[in-house]
């Protein structure tokens, strides 16, 4: 399925990867629903698109408010074929450090947003995909979940965030068997280094000395890129129940 005839709701879509996983469906002609805590972001997108895009605040870790964006999503398009998993937190720390111990609800939020968050979407779209008309390839619809590849090789601090997005790789298989039989597809992308609000702020030396441990193409990586690999995943019928490296070759020390 092509991005012109997608029905999609994308967490975390007002900014980073999932802001230009958005551009993208708009550019193509799709719709889709911004699902992100950042109301003011997420409108300003929605008043520049009202035709093709609608905003939804939502806190992606909160089971009610999840359920009920995604059936407004339904309810405004008729259907959805796509949803795209970009909200999350890195979540930084030392279990124990000069600090003390890392309180429970730090990592219990860490958890929350990037894992419970991943399969509350799965959920609520897949409820909905199960009862889309199949098309020629007999499929309903497809989900796309943000990894990383600190889920491989996580570094020094990262143990909740790299214990979240190894989950993330470990849903796969299993999401991709268990809907199989409605012709839902599930992937997940493992980005390396990206171009994100997030990393605009390194310094010069920091970023070339990042730079340095990424084989070809030695730079970040671009949200239009992570898009464009989404992109790929919703036109290809074969790549299901596993997840892409977009790295550059990249591996974390």
């Amino acid at each position: 399925m092509s991005f012109e005839h997608s029905f999609a709701v994308v967490s975390g879509g007002a900014s980073g990867l999932g802001l230009a996983v958005v551009e993208r469906i708009i550019t193509q002609g799709g719709k889709v629903a911004i699902l992100d805590i950042n109301e003011q972001a997420g409108q300003e997108i929605a008043n520049k698109f009202p035709a093709q895009v609608i905003f939804l605040k939502t806190d992606i870790g909160n089971e009610t408010d999840v359920d009920f964006a995604v059936d407004k999503a339904v309810e405004t398009f008729g259907s959805i074929n796509l949803a795209v998993g970009c909200a999350g937190i890195l979540g930084a720390g030392k279990i124990v450090s000069k600090k003390g111990p890392m309180p429970l609800e730090y990592f219990q939020k860490v958890v929350n947003i990037n894992l419970i968050g991943s399969f509350l979407l799965t959920r609520a779209a897949a409820r909905h995909m199960q009862t889309n008309l199949p098309n020629e390839g007999k499929e309903r619809g497809v989900i796309v979940h943000t990894a990383s590849i600190a889920a491989y090789e996580g570094q020094f601090g990262q143990v909740a965030y790299s214990a979240t997005k190894s989950a993330i790789v470990g849903m796969m298989l299993p999401l991709a068997r268990e809907f199989a039989k409605s012709g839902i597809r599930c992937m997940a992308i493992a980005p390396g280094i990206f171009e994100t609000p997030m990393m605009a702020n390194v310094s010069d030396e920091l970023r070339e000395s990042l730079y340095g441990g990424i084989p070809f193409p030695s730079r970040f990586g671009t949200a239009d890129e992570f898009a464009k690999m989404v992109e790929q995943i919703n036109d290809n019928q074969m790549l299901n129940g596993s997840t892409v490296r977009l790295d550059g070759a990249a591996r974390l020390q």
